[in-house]
């Protein structure tokens, strides 16, 4: 499972021209869900990104989690973070299938707010519209895999 989590001022995610989710300070989470996957790698991404330091302290330095800065987040699926890119198209081989995809990343999103971070979401499967301001910009990819891949 990965994470793409962005430091954000202020974020929105809109479906047919209408906004369904927005969250203020805090942070978007792009949320790719792999086929060996399962409700561990949800629960331990959420911590993970609840605990990850990247808000600034008095001094500038990242040394806040979004429990520490008080902020909240936006939680969009985003299948092509499971894409492979090694050719000239995306393969989604290792993605997983659509229901699954979806149960994890509500659960994802569940645990995190679990946690205590207000937590909103997107639309699985919709099309949609995601706006945000990046606050930094400030980027990070985070993983929680199963056998054989790394976590970072």
């Amino acid at each position: 499972m990965k994470a793409l989590v962005q430091r954000v001022s202020r974020a929105e995610v809109r479906v047919a021209g209408e906004v369904i989710a927005r969250a203020g300070a805090g942070m978007l989470v792009l949320v790719g869900v792999e086929r060996t996957d399962g409700e561990g790698e949800a629960e331990r991404l959420a911590e993970r990104v609840a605990r990850y330091r990247f808000f600034p302290d008095e001094a500038g330095r990242m040394n806040r989690s979004i429990l520490d800065a008080g902020g909240e987040a936006l939680v969009v699926s985003q299948v092509t973070l499971a894409a492979l890119g090694t050719g000239r198209r995306p393969s989604f081989d290792l993605a997983a299938p659509p229901e699954r995809a979806d149960a994890l990343y509500r659960a994802f999103a569940a645990a995190l707010a679990a946690l205590g971070v207000p937590t909103r979401i997107g639309a699985f499967g919709a099309r949609m519209e995601v706006e945000l301001v990046n606050d930094g910009p400030v980027t990070f990819l985070l993983e929680e895999g199963g056998p054989g891949r790394r976590r970072r």
